[in-house]
């Protein structure tokens, strides 16, 4: 395959029905989310099955418990995909919000106008359900898709591809409003995330060293979606049952995701009555505790944390835990080895809960709430592209208003600037 010409007629069909979706109404839209919604159902069985090829090949190729999960199509998760384009067709369609309009002293009427991105790229790892969340965001938000998956999924994803086609088919809308990458060489990436005349932004889901090679060589804007090392601390004035609830949860909820607490951070002066508890909860689970020295002075046994333990994103049943002096010291810590992903303090101290959620610079900051909730669908905005870690210009779960732009639009009746 050619994927210089392969890549650059992906390109320029995608620029064709973007502006194709810019002219459709919100009508045409959720008719389409609808109609592949009610495909993916009727689908189940061929989605099941493509996918355990891709399983199949990943337990050959030595793919690691976390990944396979995160790679697995359930039907409970094809369902809770289809539930997922329902409740973005229940969202308000953000394209043609017209805000800030006012009357300026000229006469003229100036406001500003949401309006889609236009192409957006997204490249991911292991999930196929990206593949149907990730189309139905860009196609609310009137953004044609160019979606290249992981080699791994290649199967699933060429499945829910062609359920999303025969929606998009259905409803009067162009194929090509959502294309997903069928070669696996890796230069086809190189290509996508080089190419500004059909990509108008470039949104990267995966692993560190993905992130780290579409932002070195992107030529076009990034919104990235970092790893998660996730931290929840439990302050002095923490109620100490909700504590042992959301660090339980946001721990073993479900391991391999972004949003699971990777650092438990204690204030000393509760270390000796929470931690115990804690350990026997996580000893259920089979979670291994990596601690520092005081942390280890309290759960005697448990593994010593080292130095690059705090900077780790296991998506794993393990968990770094240490004692901290108070606010100051969690939040110290939290600065130096967070990803800026999400972070939780329990706490009934509102002095301490404020100071925690002005001083944390991270996407999602929390009081008295696991961090699993930093969720696109927890947060209402129905599925999300991805957690942004960037401040520039969409931060957290990207919804649909993160997939769109705004431009002033002048209203006027024969108005000329003297």
């Amino acid at each position: 395959m050619d994927i210089q010409s392969y890549m650059t007629a992906l390109g320029e069909k995608a620029r064709a029905a973007s502006r194709a979706l810019a002219r459709a109404d919100t009508g045409a839209k959720n008719a389409a989310l609808l109609h592949i919604a009610d495909a993916m159902m009727a689908a189940q069985t061929v989605l099941i099955a493509e996918n355990a090829r891709d399983l199949d090949q990943g337990k050959k190729n030595g793919l690691d418990t976390a990944f396979l999960d995160r790679l697995e199509l359930t039907a409970e998760r094809i369902a809770s995909m289809a539930e997922g384009l329902r409740e973005i067709v229940a969202l308000p369609d953000p394209v043609g919000e017209i805000g800030d309009l006012s009357y300026r002293p000229t006469g003229i009427q100036v406001g500003r106008m949401r309006v889609p991105l236009g192409v957006i790229g997204i490249i991911y790892e292991s999930r196929p359900n990206v593949t149907a969340d990730a189309a139905a965001l860009c196609l609310k938000s009137g953004n044609a898709a160019i979606l290249r998956g992981g080699s791994e999924a290649k199967h699933s994803n060429q499945a829910i591809a062609a359920v999303i086609h025969a929606g998009l088919e259905k409803a009067g809308l162009p194929q090509d409003a959502v294309q997903v990458i069928a070669t696996t060489d890796r230069a086809a990436v190189g290509k996508l995330i080089t190419m500004p005349q059909y990509v108008d932004v470039i949104v990267p889901r995966g692993g560190k060293g993905l992130i780290k090679r579409i932002s070195a060589e992107a030529k076009v804007p990034v919104i990235k979606h970092l790893h998660g090392v996730c931290h929840v601390f439990i302050d002095a004035a923490a109620d100490l049952d909700k504590a042992v609830a959301i660090a339980f949860n946001a721990k073993c909820h479900r391991y391999a995701v972004c949003n699971a607490m990777e650092t438990l951070l204690v204030d000393k002066s509760v270390a000796a009555e929470v931690l115990p508890r804690l350990a026997t909860e996580y000893a259920k689970e089979n979670v291994e505790l990596r601690g520092c020295l005081r942390t280890r002075d309290i759960l005697v046994g448990i593994n010593a944390a080292s130095d690059a333990d705090w900077d780790e994103e296991y998506l794993a049943p393990i968990l770094s835990i240490r004692v901290v002096d108070g606010l100051d010291e969690a939040i110290a810590h939290i600065h130096q080895h967070s990803s800026e992903h999400t972070e939780a303090i329990v706490t009934e101290n509102y002095t301490r809960a404020r100071r925690f959620l002005a001083e944390v610079d991270s996407a999602s900051v929390m009081v008295n709430a696991s961090t699993r909730f930093a969720d696109g669908f927890e947060y209402g905005l129905g599925a999300e592209i991805g957690i942004s870690t960037d401040k520039i210009h969409v931060r957290g779960p990207v919804g649909l208003e993160g997939l769109t732009s705004q431009k002033y639009i002048v209203l006027g009746d024969g108005h000329i600037r003297t």
